[in-house]
């Protein structure tokens, strides 16, 4: 448990040092909070009962899809692999210690949001604040699920970021953060109900949980570490 522990530290070092993680986790979906909950509030002053929840959906989304894959293919696909092996360290460890870390690092960057939205934007306090974080909590772990999917599974840095952005993009604009699904034509709704961040979305803004939100985003959960488990078994060959 020690050794569990020491490595989690480790890669927390080792993340604080990495622009990407920096980028991704913290600087951009703060700059994108600042200058578009001023616009979405400004053009739309309703938006600030969700805003919280938009904000944390498209930062949590980023710094899972964009920041945790070149740290996996880092691991995987370089020499950090082979000392992994020749120390008879499991393989699933790197996994862990980048998810656990990269869930630590979103889960603040979301806590940030919280607390400056209602400061800076006088954004509406989600009603139940335990639910939220619960929801929250649950979102996070499926988002760097799906990361993770991509980590495993491409081997080169820039067909990574590729692939990330490929599934970035339609999260976020399909998920609702944007604009309400309702206006969106039924293919793309339909199309954006494949992405955690539609129902993460959904999810954190519902009063009460629903089995609804709930229980397609732990299907994603299911799936995807299924298939991290037979990447896993590939890597290892």
């Amino acid at each position: 448990m020690g050794a569990f522990l020491y490595g989690v530290s480790l890669q927390w070092k080792l993340d604080i040092r990495s622009k990407t993680l920096l980028i991704t986790c913290y600087i951009v979906p703060l700059l994108f909070f600042v200058i578009m909950g001023g616009i979405f509030t400004s053009v739309m002053p309703e938006a600030r009962y969700t805003l919280i929840q938009s904000m944390t959906v498209f930062g949590v989304t980023m710094g899972a899809l964009i920041g945790l894959p070149p740290s996996l293919v880092e691991i995987y696909s370089g020499d950090i692999k082979k000392v992994y092996k020749a120390n008879g360290v499991p393989l699933i460890s790197g996994l862990a210690l980048t998810n656990i870390s990269a869930y630590i690092h979103l889960f603040l960057m979301s806590i940030i949001l919280y607390i400056a939205a209602p400061l800076i934007f006088h954004a509406e306090i989600p009603e139940n604040p335990g639910r939220y974080f619960v929801s929250l909590a649950v979102f996070i772990a499926v988002s760097l699920s799906i990361a993770s999917i991509i980590g495993l599974a491409v081997k080169d840095q820039a067909k990574t970021s590729m692939f990330s952005i490929i599934i970035f993009l339609p999260s976020t604009m399909l998920s609702g953060i944007m604009f309400p699904v309702k206006l969106l034509p039924k293919a793309f709704e339909t199309t954006g109900k494949l992405f955690p961040a539609s129902w993460g979305y959904k999810l954190m803004t519902e009063s009460a949980f629903e089995s609804g939100s709930l229980l397609p985003l732990l299907l994603i959960f299911v799936f995807a570490a299924v298939m991290c488990k037979i990447l896993l078994r590939r890597v290892d060959q």
